[in-house]
């Protein structure tokens, strides 16, 4: 039952009826992970895909010079591996708990079963795999065009959305892993939130940062201004 209700609160999973839930706890495996744990690498068979209970996941490629680069860092609720279960490829990048979490794996033989009894469960895998996309791109793109005072200040507003559009925000990873995040090193990520604040953009408070300009955070994110 304690399953079951964790189901129901996941968006992939929205609009099934009691029965569907049931079939998919059925065949989901309730896994702990402690934190740097590793739950597969890239280029392992794709088996299947993850949902997370609690806690949260690092997805990330490394360069062939040993750099990391965090793709990804879904948390509670969310999903990752998607697409093992529709191209039968191998997985694309490397998963790494960030925390100790609790997740729950769909073995994809499985999942593909239900799928045939019930389409609505790959219109939802469907459409969060197309946000997934939309967020790469966007992430392509900053890492691509836009300097690192412009990522950090889309992050931010990103947050920010995700919130609400909460005047405050917290950042919920250590600086390394948002520095890898937005493809930079810490100290030069430190440098530029100690620049925002100087210019009354942001203001810090250990891990939460508040946001006083949203306008000047927005036309930084956009490239219309710079971080002086």
């Amino acid at each position: 039952m304690e399953l079951v209700k964790h189901l129901e609160e996941i968006s992939l999973f929205s609009g099934l009826t009691s029965a569907d839930y049931d079939e998919l706890a059925m065949i989901a495996t309730d896994q702990e992970f402690r934190r740097g744990q590793t739950i597969f690498n890239q280029g392992d068979e794709g088996v299947g895909f993850y949902v997370i209970l609690n806690g949260r996941v690092k997805i990330y490629k490394v360069s062939p010079d040993g750099k990391e680069q965090i793709l990804h860092l879904p948390g509670p609720g969310e999903t990752f591996a998607e697409v093992a279960v529709f191209t039968g490829s191998r997985y694309p990048a490397h998963a790494e708990a960030a925390d100790k979490s609790r997740i729950l794996f769909f073995p994809k033989s499985s999942f593909i079963g239900l799928i045939r009894n019930n389409p609505s469960l790959a219109l939802n895998m469907l459409a969060a795999l197309s946000q997934r996309l939309k967020r790469f791109s966007n992430m392509i793109e900053a890492l691509s065009l836009k300097e690192v005072p412009g990522r950090l200040a889309a992050h931010l507003l990103y947050l920010s959305g995700r919130r609400q559009d909460a005047i405050e925000v917290e950042l919920d990873m250590a600086k390394v892993q948002l520095a890898s995040l937005l493809g930079t090193i810490p100290e030069t990520l430190s440098r530029i939130l100690a620049k925002m604040s100087k210019q009354d953009l942001i203001r810090l408070n250990g891990p939460v940062v508040r946001i006083l300009d949203r306008q000047g955070l927005t036309d930084l994110a956009s490239g219309e201004t710079r971080l002086s």
